[in-house]
């Protein structure tokens, strides 16, 4: 095996990103191979962003780009260049919870607490799209996140709850 190097090593290679997370732009050089997950967590301190399966099953890496949900240890960082983001931490307004989060919290929706913002941002693009959900397209439009600790009916009912305070019925 041959150890000759053809040059000075500068380092990896990066790129400059620009997204707006949470309505703020961040810029940062990265690398090509950086995933969104990794990027969000360890680029912006956005801990609410979880790192569970790493292969887009468990839905804990749950975000927004563009207004839709997707895996963000699926992407890398500069496939989201010029995009927005939200993260769960994005959703607080005036240091007050969303309606989700509180319907969540009020719930007891969560025991570990790992899979919450998955399925927080999951159910945001869920009320989004659909304000009255029935059960069922509760259970369908979540289906994509895993909890192992729920039982998940505590989840469903703060979803509940929250399309009922959004649509201004409580």
């Amino acid at each position: 095996m041959s150890t000759d190097s053809t040059g000075d090593y500068d380092g990896p290679v990066t790129e400059e990103i620009s997204v707006t997370v949470n309505g703020e732009t961040v810029t940062a050089e990265v690398e090509p191979r950086l995933k969104l997950s990794d990027f969000l967590r360890n680029e912006c301190g956005l801990h609410g962003v979880r790192v569970g399966c790493e292969h887009g099953v468990c839905g804990a890496c749950t975000v927004q780009q563009e207004g839709r949900t997707v895996k963000s240890c699926l992407s890398y960082a500069v496939q989201a260049d010029g995009m927005e983001i939200e993260t769960v931490e994005g959703l607080a307004e005036d240091g007050s919870l969303h309606p989700i989060q509180e319907a969540f919290h009020e719930t007891h929706a969560l025991q570990c607490g790992f899979c919450t913002s998955g399925f927080v941002m999951a159910t945001k693009e869920l009320l989004e799209e659909n304000p009255d959900p029935s059960r069922e397209e509760i259970e369908t439009g979540l289906a994509d996140n895993i909890c192992r600790c729920t039982g998940y009916q505590n989840i469903y009912e703060a979803v509940e709850r929250a399309a009922d305070r959004m649509e201004g019925g409580e």
